[in-house]
């Protein structure tokens, strides 16, 4: 058993912000080739970002949520593909976290593992003995070809006629990839489907889905670390709102990078940054990107200050979590359309970053988790005193 000193936040921020030349050097070459490049993973891995939500016991930090998203925007600042990927790496492996501690013994033998994961329930589950067989397709699973193992959702019959939603852990090797990620936004994420057919999953790979989002499970050795006391849907949100921060920031570096020696074609000012229209939207921009760090950071505020507590959650503090993902993916897009809006014709070129931050940006608010309408309309209900329409809170 490894125990491991966690490096503070600013230690990992700034070996985050490190990667970030190597990123962008890497970009194009991961937008064209649909996936992380095998530099980038083990720039990654030497840096210890995948260690952030892996359990102390076989080594890793079990950072804050704080910490996670300030890592992850710092790579949202050099590629919005690898942030994404690191993202859903972190939830996946936090998810592991719940599972029995001899399913976790089993998949973090393996160093430095990658975990990939998908939240709906793509695969029918049918009872056996001693497990369950799996049937069916994840389409999205975002670095599942550079994965060893999925935590994925699936449904079981419930004997009654009706149906039962569950998380369950399966080898990446038992599944059948179908490379069918060809995109206009987060082309580098490599978000292929894989597909079960007739695999068998051990019963103490499976996890009720009813207790995973109420943020119980079934390791004994996690249950009383802060970081597992979070529900999964705000704990999941938070982290995927630092790819909208690293984006906002990203836009405002590459838009700021091209704007000396640039002139607006067709008018009389031979320095863009010299006119009005320019100063107001770059001020606009930058006032929209503090709005994206705010909410991110107030999501992964509370979830932390509530880890440490062991504060029960509300409804409304659940839903507010949504809120903030929501609008922080709504804030950064807009930032982004702006400085991309003022970048020019010679912006659509593909070696031009913000052509590809802007397609980044826009897929993650078209995400059905991410998508900005859908929380908003989800906390508007709850606060006029209506039920959610969604388990996923």
């Amino acid at each position: 058993m490894e125990i491991t000193q966690a490096p503070p936040r600013d230690e990992l921020v700034r070996r985050a912000c490190d990667l970030v030349p190597l990123l962008r050097e890497k970009a194009v070459w991961m937008d064209e080739n649909r996936r992380i490049h095998d530099d980038v993973l083990v720039a990654l891995t030497d840096a210890g970002i995948l260690k952030m939500r892996v359990p102390v016991r076989y080594g890793g930090y079990e950072s804050d949520m704080g910490t996670v998203v300030d890592v992850l925007a710092e790579l949202g600042r050099g590629d919005g593909s690898t942030a994404w990927t690191a993202s859903v790496w972190s939830i996946s492996t936090w998810m592991m976290g719940l599972f029995p501690d001899e399913v976790q013994d089993e998949v973090f033998a393996t160093p430095d593992v990658r975990i990939s994961g998908i939240l709906s329930p793509g695969a029918m589950a049918v009872p056996t003995d001693g497990g369950y067989v799996v049937n069916g397709k994840w389409s999205f699973n975002s670095g599942a070809q550079q994965s060893t193992w999925n935590t994925n959702a699936a449904v079981t019959p419930t004997g009654d006629g009706g149906f039962a939603p569950i998380m369950i852990a399966v080898p990446i090797a038992d599944l059948e990839i179908v490379d069918d990620w060809y995109t206009s936004g987060l082309r580098g994420s490599g978000s292929i489907t894989t597909i079960a057919k007739d695999v068998f999953v051990p019963k103490e790979r499976v996890l009720q889905m009813g207790p995973v989002l109420q943020g119980q499970h079934q390791s004994k050795q996690n249950a009383d670390a802060p970081i597992f006391k979070a529900p999964f849907m705000p704990t999941a949100c938070a982290t995927v709102s630092a790819p909208a921060v690293g984006l906002a920031m990203a836009a405002k570096d590459a838009f700021l990078e091209r704007l000396p020696g640039r002139k607006i074609s067709y008018t009389d000012y031979e320095s863009q940054a010299e006119a009005p229209i320019t100063h107001l939207e770059v001020a606009e921009a930058i006032t929209k990107i503090d709005e994206v760090g705010f909410h991110a950071r107030r999501a992964a505020d509370m979830i932390d200050s509530k880890g440490r507590t062991d504060e029960t959650w509300t409804l409304e503090e659940r839903a507010r979590v949504r809120l903030d993902l929501g609008a922080a993916c709504q804030r950064a897009k807009e930032a982004v359309d702006i400085l991309d809006g003022a970048s020019g014709g010679s912006s659509i070129y593909r070696d031009v970053p913000i052509q590809r931050i802007q397609r980044d940006v826009q897929a993650l608010n078209l995400h059905a988790i991410l998508h900005p309408t859908t929380n908003l309309e989800l906390y508007g209900r709850i606060v006029c005193g209506l039920d959610p329409n969604t388990p996923y809170i």
